[in-house]
């Protein structure tokens, strides 16, 4: 018996890697003889540069760069284990994690932090990029990041302009002559998983803006700014980026990697997919084993556990799915390649507890599973 194991992380209680070792542990005891292969994944968010150096034996690589609000800070991006790939996730040099809420300024945040981490994986050899962009502090289009590459943004007086999405509206000029020419030579693939265009009332300030810190006169004043740069982005590339579905994520750096880095948007889940060749590692498996922290009605928007269910599916692959707990409408699930669900809660627990003991409750809960399926090889003349 050959069976996939390649669950997501279970946010805040145990890494996708430990997931999947403790699923192996469970699923050798009830089958010791199964080939077991691990697979760990990720959905483009949290957690997806930990999994993807685990899954390559890889390395974390760490260097100093500019918060949000310009302070210096050591921030982490991932190595993968082919030496080729580097491994971003914007929040971490540019997320509204790292900013006090009370001081929040979508006005001024700015990305020159990310173009800070791409330029220390460029220093170090690496050429492809995969870079998750989601829980930005930011609404500069990417501004920042260009700037940090050699990017000059220059108003009519031909100075710079400062850091900060409303003084987009300040801009003239993009002069490209000077950005790190090793950017024309790489590849940048970027995990988004919103649809939103650039401007707008689907646009990144209206519908981001709020979580910002921004108030109603600043989004109007940074939805202006945006529309700003991409009319200036027409005027010297001759391409419309504002109505690309992903343009608006994380305050437009969607508009702003494809203009700068002429980069490939796509969802997060098909990415690390590819980059961890499941499709080519789940051919000829009898069963996969997938899961997440709550599986629940939400699971199945391009969750990570649908994600391989899909592809189990595409190969007639049967797939259980174990996580911390089952919520509402779980059941959906079900209409989209996971076959059964269950939790690995056994009792009345608080969150801490069951976080505490989540490596002996996932090795359980699968022993368990496959117990069941056990049973199932034993039953003679199923279904008379």
């Amino acid at each position: 018996m050959k069976i996939i194991i390649a669950p997501q992380a279970f946010k805040g209680s145990i890494s996708a890697l430990k997931v999947a070792e403790a699923m192996s542990e469970g699923a050798l005891k009830i089958f010791p003889k199964a080939k077991i292969v691990i697979c760990p994944v990720a959905d483009g968010g949290d957690g997806t540069l930990e999994t993807l150096v685990d899954i390559s034996n890889g390395e974390i690589n760490k260097c100093s760069v500019h918060n949000p609000m310009g302070k210096i800070i050591d921030a982490e991006w991932g190595a993968m284990g082919d030496g080729k790939t580097a491994v971003i996730e914007m929040a971490r040099s540019s997320g509204l994690a790292l900013l006090d809420p009370k001081k929040l300024n979508p006005l001024k945040a700015s990305t020159y932090g990310l173009g800070e981490l791409i330029q220390d994986a460029l220093n170090k050899g690496f050429k492809k990029f995969i870079i998750g962009i989601g829980g930005s502090a930011t609404n500069d289009a990417g501004a920042g990041m260009a700037q940090a590459l050699g990017v000059k943004l220059l108003d009519r007086k031909g100075v710079e302009i400062a850091p900060g999405g409303i003084n987009l509206m300040n801009l003239t000029t993009i002069d490209m002559s000077g950005i790190d020419e090793r950017i024309l030579d790489s590849d940048f693939q970027i995990a988004c998983d919103v649809t939103n265009p650039l401007t707008g009332p689907e646009g990144a300030s209206e519908v981001y803006g709020p979580q910002k810190g921004a108030t109603r006169k600043m989004i109007d004043d940074l939805d202006a700014s945006l529309q700003h740069f991409n009319e200036i982005v027409i005027k010297t590339f001759n391409k419309d980026i504002s109505k690309v579905p992903g343009s608006g994520a994380a305050g437009g750096l969607g508009a702003g990697m494809i203009t700068f880095t002429d980069a490939t948007l796509r969802p997060g889940i098909d990415i690390v997919l590819d980059a961890v060749a499941l499709n080519e590692k789940i051919a000829k498996a009898d069963l996969v084993i997938t899961g997440e922290g709550a599986m629940d009605f939400q699971t199945i928007y391009d969750k990570a556990p649908i994600g391989v269910a899909k592809i189990a599916k595409r190969h007639g692959i049967p797939t259980i799915g174990i996580s911390g707990m089952l919520g509402k409408n779980y059941q959906l699930v079900h209409e989209h390649g996971i076959d059964a669900a269950m939790s690995i809660v056994t009792g009345p627990m608080t969150l801490p507890e069951a976080s505490e003991k989540s490596y002996e409750l996932i090795s359980n809960s699968v022993s368990e599973c496959l117990r069941l399926i056990n049973i199932g090889f034993k039953i003679k003349n199923p279904g008379k």
